[in-house]
């Protein structure tokens, strides 16, 4: 197989996986196990089996190694986890992240989720902007951030709690696959 087209196959594979992602995401509000999965796996062995490299999106193509790429999807499940625990999203979007995390690696998947959390806040006004719900999308990070100033004085530990009356949910696929890929481009764009 000739190189290019081998720098291309991880390239085409994480755009497959986080199209398909979307449209679960978008038609049942769910991203299956049965893509992260094998997608995560993927990733993975793609890491293990190619000479070693600056990674699969990197220069020099080649794979990190499989710790790395367990490292990247450990960071990627980390960065997530905080929102999973406060129901501000499902388990199917922080499994997502990790599997793009074991693409990315560990260096790469910090900017992929800074730019995927960017993405998800820039979707969720527009949502609420279209669904004509901005009005309470902000008053309930007003009342999260008050109550949350408010514990903290009081000595409780200065957590968030969701809010008390949610305005809806967000395929955030479309944040993963958006901050994912315009981090690359722009990796990609200082390359060159």
């Amino acid at each position: 197989m000739p190189s290019h087209l081998l720098m291309i196959l991880p390239a085409l594979l994480l755009c497959a996986l986080l199209a398909a992602a979307v449209w679960h995401d978008l038609r049942s509000r769910r991203i299956p196990n049965r893509l992260v999965f094998p997608g995560a796996l993927a990733a993975l062995a793609l890491h293990t089996l190619l000479p070693a490299g600056g990674g699969l999106f990197g220069a020099p193509f080649g794979g990190l190694g499989p710790l790395a790429a367990l490292a990247g999807m450990a960071l990627g499940l980390a960065a997530l986890l905080p929102m999973y625990m406060l129901r501000a999203m499902g388990a199917g979007d922080v499994k997502l992240l990790a599997m793009v995390g074991a693409f990315l690696g560990p260096h790469a998947i910090v900017g992929a989720a800074l730019g995927s959390v960017l993405a998800g806040g820039v979707l969720a006004l527009a949502v609420a902007l279209w669904q004509g719900k901005l009005a309470k999308v902000l008053g309930n990070l007003h009342e999260m951030l008050v109550l949350s100033l408010m514990r903290g004085a009081a000595g409780e530990g200065a957590r968030i709690a969701a809010p008390s009356a949610p305005t809806g949910k967000l395929a955030y696929a479309v944040a993963i696959a958006a901050g994912t890929l315009g981090s690359l481009a722009a990796d990609a764009g200082g390359r060159f």
